[in-house]
């Protein structure tokens, strides 16, 4: 009787409980960039990304994937924890979604309990602005290079340092350049270290089943990648953007900037060399990144590994370099909402295959416990993707969410709680965002942008088409997962 492929097994794991055990299972490679818009080649994109284009190649690319919040610990903690920001009652920077979770459990957590040797090498949960580095409970070994700070990633070379070749823009967080370009090799940054304890780390775990997170911290800035990263592109080729402000939206919608430019009245206003340099930069932090993740994979092949592990390459949300007058993410746009998301499993009958459907990141909980053949635990708000391994063309979601309080960063306010938080459903048509009271949950602003038409959301039309059938289709999934009958403060009082 021919065996069952191992995606194939995780939908039967669903009927009943898996009765495999860990060592008749596969492996779990589950890679994580930071700040990495759908900017690859795989999905139309001029950057040089060879090895993540591979990866698509002998798996399913998902050409419409969202993530619950633009920015990092609420992503991470969500799609970790499979469930939403309302749920952890977490939309900020600055708080261990354990201290308002201490039980939950995360997808780490979950293989760990299952018999698996979990690592985690890099940036996997947020951690630098919190009392607890990482989440120990989650893994087998402690965790490697989890917890540092963007602005330390300094480069670390022996003997005198090559000079810097970019332009001076300014510094990130007062301590390295916004962008830097030197002569260096990989391992001088974060990543390239990264790289290299992914690799010692298969070697150790290679014969005993794993679940193994690697966290790049790149593309974020700042934009240091290596000069030979620089130099895949041409300054006089690079790809036009449109930096203007979308006509009619609010002025809710959209923030200051300063993660990049900095806080005002100190922020930087760049010139259009300064913004060319850093869209320059971005890319080439992307293909290092991409050059990391290549050689994780080539460990994975060298040791013979590939043809029984899972492999899921993400980002925690997207990205703004210019265009709609945004540096950074914190947004409900499309460019910070959309994220890559690529999943190769063994024996996969989808290989190389796009699925257009619209799906989450908070689904990717039930999706790799599936395609390991675990049943997922209960009360995630995700749901499993692994019928899209199977079968691509497959129906996916009516909607997928994303959200976004302002202040952005409001943790860091005086008051410490935000005035307003943003609610936008993603239908197959188009982006509805509704900005609603913190307290009250009144409609403050709305926004509504045809993608049929406006694919870069460039004008709201919520004014011309708020009766329209595809604003009323989208205003319905999106009151039926944010109710307007409950404001967002009492959604942050509810019991865990």
């Amino acid at each position: 009787m021919a065996r069952l492929s191992l995606v194939a097994a995780g939908l039967v794991a669903f009927a009943a409980p898996a009765a495999a055990q860990p060592a008749d299972r596969p492996n779990v490679l589950f890679i994580v960039a930071d700040d990495l818009r759908c900017e690859l080649g795989c999905y139309g994109s001029p950057a040089r990304t060879p090895n993540l284009d591979a990866l698509a190649a002998r798996g399913v690319r998902f050409e419409r994937a969202y993530c619950q919040q633009a920015v990092c610990n609420p992503s991470r903690s969500s799609f970790l924890t499979g469930r939403r920001p309302d749920t952890l009652r977490l939309w900020s920077n600055g708080i261990h979604f354990r201290e308002r979770n201490p039980g939950v459990v995360t997808l780490p957590q979950w293989f760990l309990r299952h018999g698996y040797e979990t690592r985690g090498v890099g940036k996997i949960f947020h951690n630098w602005h919190t009392k607890e580095k990482g989440d120990r409970r989650s893994w087998s070994a402690d965790e490697f290079l989890h917890y540092a700070n963007h602005g330390d990633d300094a480069p670390r070379v022996e003997g005198q340092l090559p000079p810097n070749g970019a332009l001076d823009i300014g510094r990130l967080y007062g301590a390295v350049p916004v962008c830097e370009r030197r002569d260096v090799p990989d391992e001088a940054y974060y990543d390239g270290r990264v790289a290299a304890e992914a690799v010692r780390v298969l070697r150790e775990v290679k014969d005993r089943p794993f679940f193994l997170a690697v966290g790049f911290w790149k593309p974020h800035a700042p934009f240091n990648a290596p000069k030979r990263y620089w130099d895949l592109y041409a300054p006089q080729a690079l790809p036009a953007y449109d930096p203007a402000r979308p006509a009619g939206a609010p002025d809710v919608a959209l923030h200051d900037s300063r993660e990049v430019l900095g806080a005002p009245p100190k922020n930087v206003t760049p010139t259009a060399a300064q913004a060319a340099e850093m869209r320059h930069g971005y890319l080439a932090n992307v293909s290092y990144m991409d050059a990391q993740v290549g050689k994780v994979l080539k460990a994975l092949a060298d040791l013979g590994l590939t043809g029984r592990t899972v492999v899921v390459f993400l980002s925690d949300h997207g990205y703004h370099v210019g265009e709609h007058t945004l540096w950074g993410k914190t947004s409900c746009f499309e460019f910070d909402a959309r994220v890559p998301l690529i999943v190769s499993a063994p024996q996969m009958p989808t290989a190389g295959r796009t699925c257009r459907s619209l799906v989450e990141l908070v689904d990717l909980f039930p999706t790799v416990a599936g395609a390991a053949g675990l049943n997922p635990p209960q009360g995630l708000d995700g749901t499993s993707l692994v019928p899209l391994l199977v079968d691509a063309t497959r129906a996916g979601k009516a909607a997928a969410f994303t959200q976004h309080p302002r202040p952005a960063y409001f943790d860091r306010t005086p008051a410490g709680v935000p005035e307003a938080m943003g609610y936008s459903a993603r239908t197959d048509r188009g982006r509805l965002t509704e900005w609603r009271d913190w307290t009250t949950g009144r409609v403050l602003a709305a926004e509504w942008y045809d993608h049929a038409a406006d694919p870069h959301e460039r004008a709201n039309r919520i004014d011309a088409a708020r009766e329209s059938p595809e604003v009323a289709a989208a205003r319905r999934a999106l009151h039926a997962q944010f109710s307007p009958d409950v404001p967002p403060v009492a959604v942050s009082r509810r019991n865990p």
